[in-house]
C-alpha cells in the first residue's frame, strides 16, 4: 500500500515538526474504519459519547476489473472524562500497477491500529482534542516475527470542533492540524518507488505536511432512527464525500466515494489516492438499553423511555449521563411553563367574557341614552311649539289659554326656564303678582344667566315694574 511514511532516519526533525506545531494531515486507511464520525479524519465533540461502545466493517473498492478492494473491521469506547480508545485492523488493497494487477502476487500486509484521543478543552459548542492514532503493528510475512511495529505510519493530531444546531438540522465542522503515515500518496506528485514486493520504499518518499478539515450535517430524515448524516471532508490529499443512513437507532449504513476530484482518472493509477467507492456498517450500542437518548449527530436517538431508569422520587441517577440530565430538566420547565401559560389562558378567557359582558352593557346603555336623547328633543321640540302657541294667544289677550298651552310644554320639559318665564307674564297681566314672582323665580333658578328675568325681579322689588317690560318673547 502506497503510504505517506515518516523517515525513520530523521527523528529531529519530527521531534521538532511536533514541538513547533507544524502538524502534517493524519493519515487515511480504508475510510469509515477510524473513531469517529467522519470517513478518514479525526473528530471531537463537547458531549459525553451516548453510546457504550461502536464498533463496525468497511470496504473500498478501488476497481472493478481487475477487482481490488481494502476491508477494516473496528471498535471504539470513551472510557470517561473525554478520554476515549479504538481499535482497527485493516487489510490493505493490492498497491501494484494496475496495467499489472491481474498478473500480481503481492500480498499486503495486515495492519493492527491502536487510537488514542482526549478532550483537553470545551466551551458551548467549542471542542478541542488531541490524540495519537494509526500505533500500527504489521504482519511480516518475509519476517520471523509474526507483529511488527510500524512506527513511520504513526500520527499524531489535534482538532477543533463545532456543533450547532440549525432547527431540524445539526452542522458539525472539525478542523485540524496532524501528523502521519497513512496518508495517500498521489503518485503525480511525490516520487514515490515501488520495491519488487510492491511495497513503497521509505526513503523515496517526503513526508506530506497540512491540513484536514470536514463537516457533518445530521438532517431530518429517518428522524425516528436518529437521522441521516451527510459527511464531507478534505483529509489532506483528496475530498471524500458519504452519507451515514440509520437502519434502525443503533445500526447505520454508510456509504462514501473517497477522492472525488480523482473519478476521471479511475483506470489509470495506482491504489494509493486512487478513487474508491465504500460501503460499511456500524453498531453502536447504547449506555442505558432502556434509554436511548440524541447524542447529537453520532448517537442513537430518543425512541423510547422508561420511568424505571430515573429514582423513586423521579430524579434521575448520579451515574446518568449529564445530558440526559439537563434534558429532563429542560423538559419538566417547558411541562411547567405549559401550565403556567394553560392558567394564564383560562385567566385570559375569564377577563375576555367580562369584558365583552361590560361590552353589551355599554351598547345597552349607548341604546338607552340614544333613545333618551331622541325622546328629549321630541319632547322639546313639542314644548316649543306650546310655547309659540301661548305667544299668539298672549298677544291677541287670552290669557287663559296662553296659560293652558304654558303648562302643557311644562307637561313636556318641566326644566324649561322660558316657559316659566312666559307663565310669569301672563299671570302679572291676570293680577296675581305672587304667582308671577315664583315663577320668574324657578325661571332664574333653572337660568341663572337669565338678564330679562333678573331685572323684572328687580324692577318688581323697587316698584317700577311697567307692563312694557314683561316677557313675551
Amino acid at each position: 500500500m502506497i503510504s505517506s511514511m515518516m523517515n525513520s532516519k530523521k527523528p529531529i526533525t519530527l521531534i521538532t515538526i511536533l514541538l513547533t506545531g507544524v502538524f502534517i494531515y493524519a493519515g487515511t486507511r480504508v475510510a469509515y474504519t477510524r473513531p469517529g464520525l467522519m470517513m478518514r479524519i479525526p473528530t471531537s465533540s463537547n458531549k459525553k459519547t451516548p453510546y457504550l461502545f461502536r464498533a463496525g466493517v468497511s470496504t473500498e473498492f478501488h476497481n472493478f476489473n481487475p477487482f481490488n478492494t481494502a476491508r477494516g473491521v473496528y471498535f471504539e469506547t470513551e472510557l470517561g472524562r473525554g478520554f476515549s480508545v479504538g481499535f482497527s485492523g485493516v487489510t490493505p488493497g493490492d498497491t501494484t500497477r494496475l496495467s499489472k494487477l491481474e498478473e500480481s502476487t503481492y500480498s499486503a500486509p495486515a495492519e493492527f491500529g491502536f487510537h488514542f484521543q482526549q478532550r483537553v478543552y470545551s466551551y458551548n459548542d467549542i471542542s478541542v482534542s488531541v490524540g495519537l492514532q494509526d500505533v500500527v503493528f504489521q504482519s511480516d510475512q518475509t519476517s520471523e516475527e509474526m507483529l511488527s511495529l510500524n512506527t513511520s505510519l504513526l500520527s499524531a493530531f489535534l482538532v477543533l470542533s463545532s456543533e450547532k444546531d440549525l432547527g431540524e438540522y445539526k452542522f458539525n465542522t472539525y478542523f485540524g492540524f496532524g501528523t502521519g503515515g497513512l496518508a495517500p500518496v498521489d503518485a503525480d506528485t511525490l516520487p514515490a518507488v515501488l520495491g519488487e514486493d510492491g511495497k513503497v520504499i521509505a526513503d523515496s518518499i517526503e513526508t506530506n505536511a497540512g491540513v484536514f478539515i470536514g463537516f457533518l450535517m445530521k438532517t431530518p430524515y429517518f428522524s425516528r432512527r436518529g437521522g441521516m448524516d451527510i459527511v464531507g471532508e478534505f483529509d489532506g490529499t483528496g475530498v471524500n464525500v458519504g452519507l451515514r443512513i440509520p437502519l434502525t437507532s443503533d445500526y447505520r449504513l454508510n456509504l462514501g466515494f473517497t477522492h472525488m476530484e480523482k473519478l476521471p482518472e479511475w483506470g489509470n493509477r495506482y491504489w494509493s489516492g486512487h478513487p474508491g467507492f465504500t460501503i460499511g456498517f456500524d453498531m453502536a450500542v447504547p449506555r442505558d438499553p432502556r434509554m436511548r437518548v440524541q447524542g447529537g449527530p453520532s448517537g442513537p436517538t430518543n425512541i423510547y423511555a422508561t420511568t424505571k431508569s430515573a429514582g423513586p422520587d423521579g430524579s434521575i441517577p448520579i451515574h446518568r449521563d449529564s445530558t440526559v440530565a439537563m434534558a429532563n430538566v429542560a423538559v419538566e420547565t417547558l411541562r411547567d411553563s405549559m401550565a403556567l401559560m394553560n392558567n394564564e389562558m383560562r385567566n385570559l378567557l375569564v377577563r375576555l367574557n367580562a369584558m365583552e359582558q361590560n361590552s353589551k352593557f355599554l351598547s345597552d346603555s349607548l341604546s338607552s341614552l340614544k333613545l333618551e336623547t331622541n325622546v328629549s328633543e321630541k319632547n322639546m321640540n313639542e314644548a316649543l311649539r306650546y310655547l309659540s302657541r301661548s305667544l299668539r294667544y298672549f298677544y291677541a289677550g287670552d290669557y287663559r289659554e296662553a296659560l293652558k298651552e304654558v303648562d302643557l310644554a311644562l307637561e313636556l320639559n318641566p326644566d324649561l326656564a322660558l316657559a316659566y318665564a312666559r307663565r310669569g307674564s301672563i299671570y302679572y297681566k291676570l293680577g296675581d303678582v305672587q304667582r308671577a314672582t315664583i315663577n320668574w323665580n324657578l325661571a332664574l333658578r333653572l337660568d341663572p344667566e337669565y338678564t330679562d328675568v333678573r331685572n323684572i325681579l328687580k324692577a318688581l322689588n323697587e316698584n317700577k315694574l311697567k307692563s312694557a317690560s314683561i316677557i313675551k318673547e
